[in-house]
């Protein structure tokens, strides 16, 4: 079998993610080919599309978001995702117990005894008035019916888990700040989530391993699951081994792929590329070694932004009055501060509307 090294899975990565070369499809079909941006931070995922996007421009998304075919809501690994409304109808319904489990996960002792299925009834009774309502809001007006639990640990399993909710505009649109407010993805879309196949089959399962592969392979059955949070994914694969071809990594693992998606040459140049908070190339992973080294790995969970050189994480940045503030993790080349300089410098002018294009690399790490 095959083996390929952490440099072939690099190139790989950049490839499937849109970072070797940036692409010109349009902006839904780049959310849809990612599996969707992870966007707790609201204007993270802008910076995301501007890396991966050929003259991107943040009102396409912002304008996505108020027609309704872009949401945020509670999907993968029970984060904030920004995901077609597609996606999240044909999808949430598998994720469901997931986002149960993982809520119980956190609040077992406040939530003990507590009837999910009742609790989640008298939920879609309070937002049955079509009224958006923050987490807070919604735990309030059931209160009185489950006090034991308290206003937290019942808001996050409402609006996390037990409804299918979708975070409203403005919050997500471009360079706008506001608080969360909820709404039942019905009420929003206008159609129901799909519901679990009747006969015990898992056609999203399958989908969401092909989607997978598409946007993070090669990658191992692990990685699949760090991704989606999801752990009942080996029927899916199995059902689907037969599309797919199988390599090795240098620790003897399994990676599964696609036969026809990219897997460029592993010495094919790759440009910088600045990063936001909780990038998916990083966080889509279980191992994560091949973008980013394991003295940093904590980086990619504390919210760093971060810079690729050679297409590993290699500094992190900021932006101070105006200016992008770039801080090597090891000493980068004349070549390679060159870079990161030019593209830094367009990352100013795309977040400041061409009013600055100042950027500043600190002294290496």
């Amino acid at each position: 079998m095959t083996v390929l090294d952490t440099r072939a899975l690099n190139r790989a990565t950049l490839a499937r993610q849109l970072l070797l070369d940036r692409a010109g499809m349009p902006v839904p079909d780049a959310v849809a080919h990612l599996g969707g941006l992870q966007a707790q931070e609201p204007q993270e995922p802008f910076v995301g599309l501007w890396s991966r996007l050929r003259a991107f421009d943040p009102a396409v998304l912002s304008d996505l978001l108020t027609a309704r075919s872009v949401v945020r809501t509670h999907l993968m690994r029970r984060t904030v995702h920004l995901v077609t409304a597609d996606d999240v109808l044909a999808w949430r319904a598998r994720h469901d117990a997931m986002l149960r489990q993982r809520v119980l996960g956190v609040y077992r002792s406040e939530l003990a005894g507590v009837d999910l299925d009742e609790l989640a009834a008298a939920g879609r009774a309070v937002m049955a008035d079509g009224e958006p309502r923050s987490m807070s809001e919604l735990a309030r007006a059931l209160a009185d019916r489950w006090p034991k639990p308290g206003p937290r640990p019942l808001g996050e399993l409402l609006v996390a888990a037990l409804i299918p909710m979708v975070q409203l505009p403005p919050r997500g649109l471009w360079r706008t700040r506001a608080g969360v407010r909820n709404l039942p993805l019905a009420s929003w879309l206008g159609r129901e989530i799909d519901p679990p196949a009747p006969d015990g089959s898992d056609p999203v399962g399958q989908a969401l391993v092909r989607r997978y592969l598409a946007a993070f392979g090669p990658a191992a059955s692990a990685d699949l699951r760090a991704w989606s949070g999801l752990a009942g994914l080996p029927a899916a694969i199995t059902a689907v081994r037969e599309e797919l071809v199988t390599f090795r990594d240098e620790r003897g693992r399994e990676l599964l792929d696609l036969p026809d998606a990219p897997r460029p040459d592993p010495d094919t140049p790759a440009p910088a590329r600045f990063l936001p908070a909780f990038d998916n190339v990083i966080l889509g992973y279980h191992d994560r070694g091949r973008i980013i080294d394991d003295a940093h790995r904590g980086l990619s969970v504390a919210g760093a932004r971060v810079v690729l050189v050679d297409g590993r994480v290699a500094a992190t940045w900021t932006v101070e009055a105006d200016t992008v503030l770039v801080t090597p993790l090891r000493r980068l080349s004349r070549a390679d501060r060159t870079d990161v300089a030019e593209q830094g410098r367009e990352l100013a002018a795309f977040l400041s509307d061409n009013e600055s294009h100042r950027v500043r690399i600190v002294a290496s790490a």
